[in-house]
Protein backbone atom coordinates (compact mmCIF):
# COMPACT_ATOMS: atom_id res chain seq x y z
CA UNK A 1 0.00 0.00 0.00
CA UNK A 2 1.25 3.49 -0.85
CA UNK A 3 0.59 6.30 1.63
CA UNK A 4 1.56 9.98 1.64
CA UNK A 5 2.09 12.56 4.34
CA UNK A 6 1.61 16.33 3.97
CA UNK A 7 2.34 18.94 6.60
CA UNK A 8 2.00 22.72 6.71
CA UNK A 9 2.93 24.70 9.80
CA UNK A 10 -0.28 26.72 10.19
CA UNK A 11 -3.92 26.59 9.12
CA UNK A 12 -3.30 29.63 6.90
CA UNK A 13 -0.59 27.93 4.83
CA UNK A 14 -1.52 26.20 1.58
CA UNK A 15 -0.77 22.51 1.06
CA UNK A 16 -1.54 22.52 -2.70
CA UNK A 17 2.10 22.31 -3.84
CA UNK A 18 2.68 19.16 -1.81
CA UNK A 19 -0.71 17.71 -2.73
CA UNK A 20 -0.17 18.14 -6.49
CA UNK A 21 3.25 16.44 -6.34
CA UNK A 22 1.84 13.52 -4.35
CA UNK A 23 -1.22 13.12 -6.58
CA UNK A 24 1.06 13.15 -9.64
CA UNK A 25 2.96 10.27 -8.05
CA UNK A 26 -0.32 8.34 -7.98
CA UNK A 27 -1.18 8.17 -4.28
CA UNK A 28 -4.91 7.55 -3.75
CA UNK A 29 -6.73 10.42 -1.97
CA UNK A 30 -7.89 8.22 0.92
CA UNK A 31 -4.25 7.32 1.64
CA UNK A 32 -3.06 10.92 1.99
CA UNK A 33 -2.65 12.18 5.56
CA UNK A 34 -2.49 15.93 6.27
CA UNK A 35 -1.52 17.85 9.41
CA UNK A 36 -1.66 21.63 9.78
CA UNK A 37 0.74 21.84 12.67
CA UNK A 38 4.30 22.78 13.61
CA UNK A 39 7.04 20.28 12.78
CA UNK A 40 8.83 20.70 16.11
CA UNK A 41 7.66 17.27 17.28
CA UNK A 42 5.63 14.29 16.07
CA UNK A 43 2.62 14.65 18.36
CA UNK A 44 0.32 15.20 15.38
CA UNK A 45 -3.06 13.48 15.05
CA UNK A 46 -2.92 12.43 11.41
CA UNK A 47 0.76 11.52 11.51
CA UNK A 48 -0.03 9.15 14.40
CA UNK A 49 -2.93 7.69 12.41
CA UNK A 50 -0.61 7.13 9.47
CA UNK A 51 2.02 5.36 11.57
CA UNK A 52 -0.63 3.00 12.95
CA UNK A 53 -1.56 2.03 9.37
CA UNK A 54 1.96 1.48 8.03
CA UNK A 55 3.10 -2.13 7.80
CA UNK A 56 5.87 -4.17 6.22
CA UNK A 57 6.19 -3.53 2.49
CA UNK A 58 4.17 -0.29 2.48
CA UNK A 59 5.57 2.92 1.00
CA UNK A 60 5.38 6.39 2.56
CA UNK A 61 5.74 9.31 0.12
CA UNK A 62 6.57 12.86 1.24
CA UNK A 63 7.37 15.95 -0.84
CA UNK A 64 10.50 16.94 1.09
CA UNK A 65 12.19 15.95 4.32
CA UNK A 66 11.21 19.02 6.35
CA UNK A 67 7.52 18.13 5.79
CA UNK A 68 8.17 15.09 7.96
CA UNK A 69 9.48 17.31 10.75
CA UNK A 70 12.01 19.93 11.81
CA UNK A 71 13.55 18.38 14.88
CA UNK A 72 16.86 16.75 13.91
CA UNK A 73 16.86 13.91 16.43
CA UNK A 74 13.15 13.18 16.05
CA UNK A 75 13.36 12.93 12.24
CA UNK A 76 16.09 10.31 12.55
CA UNK A 77 14.07 8.37 15.16
CA UNK A 78 10.96 8.37 12.99
CA UNK A 79 12.91 7.36 9.88
CA UNK A 80 14.39 4.39 11.72
CA UNK A 81 11.00 3.47 13.20
CA UNK A 82 9.38 3.42 9.75
CA UNK A 83 12.17 1.69 7.86
CA UNK A 84 13.60 -0.63 10.53
CA UNK A 85 10.81 -1.34 13.04
CA UNK A 86 7.78 -1.19 10.73
CA UNK A 87 9.81 -2.42 7.70
CA UNK A 88 8.10 0.11 5.40
CA UNK A 89 9.84 2.22 2.74
CA UNK A 90 10.09 6.00 2.43
CA UNK A 91 10.38 8.05 -0.74
CA UNK A 92 11.20 11.78 -0.59
CA UNK A 93 10.11 13.24 -3.94
CA UNK A 94 12.49 16.22 -3.88
CA UNK A 95 15.55 14.12 -3.01
CA UNK A 96 16.11 11.00 -5.11
CA UNK A 97 18.83 9.75 -2.75
CA UNK A 98 16.24 9.51 0.03
CA UNK A 99 14.37 6.56 -1.46
CA UNK A 100 14.63 3.31 0.47
CA UNK A 101 13.00 1.36 -2.38
CA UNK A 102 16.24 1.77 -4.34
CA UNK A 103 19.70 0.42 -3.60
CA UNK A 104 18.74 -1.81 -0.69
CA UNK A 105 22.35 -2.96 -0.35
CA UNK A 106 24.74 -1.69 2.34
CA UNK A 107 26.08 1.19 0.22
CA UNK A 108 22.58 2.40 -0.68
CA UNK A 109 21.54 2.35 2.98
CA UNK A 110 24.72 4.18 4.00
CA UNK A 111 24.18 6.91 1.37
CA UNK A 112 20.55 7.39 2.46
CA UNK A 113 21.56 7.61 6.12
CA UNK A 114 24.27 10.21 5.42
CA UNK A 115 22.00 12.36 3.24
CA UNK A 116 19.16 12.10 5.78
CA UNK A 117 21.37 13.13 8.67
CA UNK A 118 22.75 16.08 6.70
CA UNK A 119 19.32 17.33 5.58
CA UNK A 120 17.79 16.81 9.02
CA UNK A 121 20.65 18.75 10.57
CA UNK A 122 20.13 21.61 8.09
CA UNK A 123 16.38 21.67 8.84
CA UNK A 124 17.02 21.74 12.60
CA UNK A 125 19.73 24.41 12.24
CA UNK A 126 17.36 26.62 10.24
CA UNK A 127 14.68 26.24 12.92
CA UNK A 128 17.18 27.28 15.61
CA UNK A 129 18.41 30.17 13.47
CA UNK A 130 14.86 31.45 12.93
CA UNK A 131 14.28 31.52 16.70
CA UNK A 132 17.62 33.26 17.23
CA UNK A 133 16.83 35.89 14.57
CA UNK A 134 13.42 36.47 16.15
CA UNK A 135 14.98 36.92 19.60
CA UNK A 136 17.62 39.30 18.22
CA UNK A 137 14.94 41.28 16.34
CA UNK A 138 12.82 41.63 19.47
CA UNK A 139 15.86 42.70 21.52
CA UNK A 140 16.82 45.30 18.89
CA UNK A 141 13.25 46.63 18.77
CA UNK A 142 13.08 46.90 22.56
CA UNK A 143 16.39 48.78 22.54
CA UNK A 144 14.75 51.30 20.18
CA UNK A 145 11.86 51.68 22.60
CA UNK A 146 9.31 49.61 20.69
CA UNK A 147 6.91 47.97 23.11
CA UNK A 148 5.38 44.52 22.73
CA UNK A 149 2.22 43.01 24.10
CA UNK A 150 -1.17 44.56 24.62
CA UNK A 151 -1.27 48.36 24.79
CA UNK A 152 -1.84 49.85 28.21
CA UNK A 153 -5.40 50.94 28.94
CA UNK A 154 -5.41 54.44 30.45
CA UNK A 155 -8.05 56.10 32.58
CA UNK A 156 -8.49 59.63 33.93
CA UNK A 157 -6.65 58.78 37.16
CA UNK A 158 -3.50 58.15 35.13
CA UNK A 159 -3.42 61.68 33.79
CA UNK A 160 -4.73 63.70 36.75
CA UNK A 161 -1.38 64.64 38.37
CA UNK A 162 0.24 65.28 34.98
CA UNK A 163 -2.70 67.32 33.75
CA UNK A 164 -2.57 69.44 36.90
CA UNK A 165 1.05 70.30 36.09
CA UNK A 166 0.00 71.19 32.54
CA UNK A 167 -2.82 73.44 33.76
CA UNK A 168 -0.39 75.17 36.12
CA UNK A 169 1.93 75.69 33.10
CA UNK A 170 4.73 73.67 34.68
CA UNK A 171 4.93 71.45 31.59
CA UNK A 172 3.83 71.64 27.97
CA UNK A 173 1.14 69.47 26.43
CA UNK A 174 3.80 67.54 24.50
CA UNK A 175 5.64 66.83 27.76
CA UNK A 176 2.38 65.75 29.40
CA UNK A 177 1.67 63.22 26.64
CA UNK A 178 5.20 61.87 26.91
CA UNK A 179 5.02 61.56 30.71
CA UNK A 180 1.76 59.62 30.53
CA UNK A 181 3.06 57.42 27.72
CA UNK A 182 -0.05 57.57 25.54
CA UNK A 183 -0.90 58.86 22.09
CA UNK A 184 -2.15 62.40 21.45
CA UNK A 185 -5.57 61.01 20.59
CA UNK A 186 -5.77 59.08 23.88
CA UNK A 187 -4.59 62.16 25.76
CA UNK A 188 -7.34 64.37 24.29
CA UNK A 189 -9.96 61.74 25.06
CA UNK A 190 -8.81 61.42 28.67
CA UNK A 191 -8.64 65.19 29.13
CA UNK A 192 -12.21 65.50 27.82
CA UNK A 193 -13.40 62.85 30.31
CA UNK A 194 -11.41 64.45 33.12
CA UNK A 195 -12.82 67.92 32.48
CA UNK A 196 -16.37 66.53 32.57
CA UNK A 197 -15.74 64.95 35.98
CA UNK A 198 -13.74 67.75 37.64
CA UNK A 199 -13.63 71.51 37.97
CA UNK A 200 -10.82 71.93 35.41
Amino acid sequence: MVYAYIRVSTKEQNEDRQLIAIQNYGVRPENIFLDKQSGKDFERINYRRLIRKLKKGDLLVIKNIDRLGRNYEEILKQWKKITQTLKADIKVLDMDLLDTTKQKDLIGTLISDIVLQLLSYVAESERVNIHQRQAEGIAAAKAKGIKFGRPKIFDVNDILPVYQKFKQKEITQKEAVKMIGCSNRTYYKLVHELEKKTDF
